[in-house]
């Protein structure tokens, strides 16, 4: 019986004392899932390096060849086997789903935790709040990045600069009174305040100017395309306030 021989690839990539090339080991693990076996050779100098690519006149490493043909980089090697490559500049939805994702599961655990069921009011609120915090977390990242984004869109910060500073730390500041249901007469407000005009800036921008904008809701490197979800994040704020004033007022009529 007949055995089919096994396919090989030569791949070459830096391997150097102070640096090794992450696409290099992407690219040998594909090829690898893909049942090649891979002859591995390492560029260990500067110099080697760029003799290679001189050689072959590449820009980039690393290069695989199978069959005796240059495949190219990981990008390529990937188009080779049929598979997705990202765009950099594609729109995409997946850092809020993420956050929103994580911060559900996050607040059915605590809640878990605290009361012996993840199925609570209370995780509801945590599920928000958890939100708020995150979502600011990724502005703080670059504060300067957010607010370059978010003056595009938002009307009071075109009016008030400073304030396209400010909401980050004030979106957090909430989302953390709120988690530990203190200090009320402060979150209430901040959330009502930055949700309201939030709300009001994304509903003009798209719906009414019909702009098309990338959204600064998870930081000013993204691209999330400001619409429905960028909408959500304010109205889930304003949603909270109200919730957080209504609540203990209808327990107060109750008793």
């Amino acid at each position: 019986m007949a055995t089919l021989a096994p396919k090989k690839a030569t791949i070459y990539r830096m391997v150097m004392p102070t640096h090794t090339c992450p696409y290099g080991l992407k690219a040998k693990d594909l090829l690898r899932r893909e049942g090649y076996e891979v002859e591995d050779h390492w560029l260990r100098t500067r110099e080697e390096t760029d003799a290679f690519k001189a050689e072959h006149g590449v820009k980039t490493t690393p290069q695989t060849f199978i069959g005796g043909e240059r495949v190219g980089g990981y990008d390529d090697l990937r188009r080779f086997f049929g598979k997705a490559v990202r765009d950099p500049k594609a729109v995409t939805y997946r850092p809020v789903i993420a956050v929103f994702a994580m911060t559900a599961l996050m607040a059915l655990a605590a809640s878990y935790a605290a009361f012996g069921t993840p199925f609570t009011v209370r995780a509801g609120e945590w599920f928000i709040a958890f939100s708020m915090c995150v979502l600011a977390l990724l502005k703080l990242q670059n504060v300067e990045s957010f607010s370059s984004m978010f003056l595009n869109y938002d009307l009071l910060a075109k009016r008030w600069v400073p304030y396209s500073y400010v909401y980050p730390y004030a979106e957090g500041a909430a989302g953390v009174l709120m988690a530990a249901g203190a200090l009320t007469w402060l979150s209430v407000p901040i959330a009502l305040v930055i949700g309201t005009i939030g709300a009001v800036s994304v509903i003009k921008a798209v719906y009414v100017d019909k702009r098309e904008l990338k959204c600064a809701c998870v930081g000013g490197d993204s691209n999330v395309p400001l619409g429905f979800l960028s909408l959500t994040e304010n109205v889930m704020m304003v949603a909270m306030a109200l919730w957080m004033v209504a609540a203990p007022a209808a327990l107060s009529i109750a008793h």
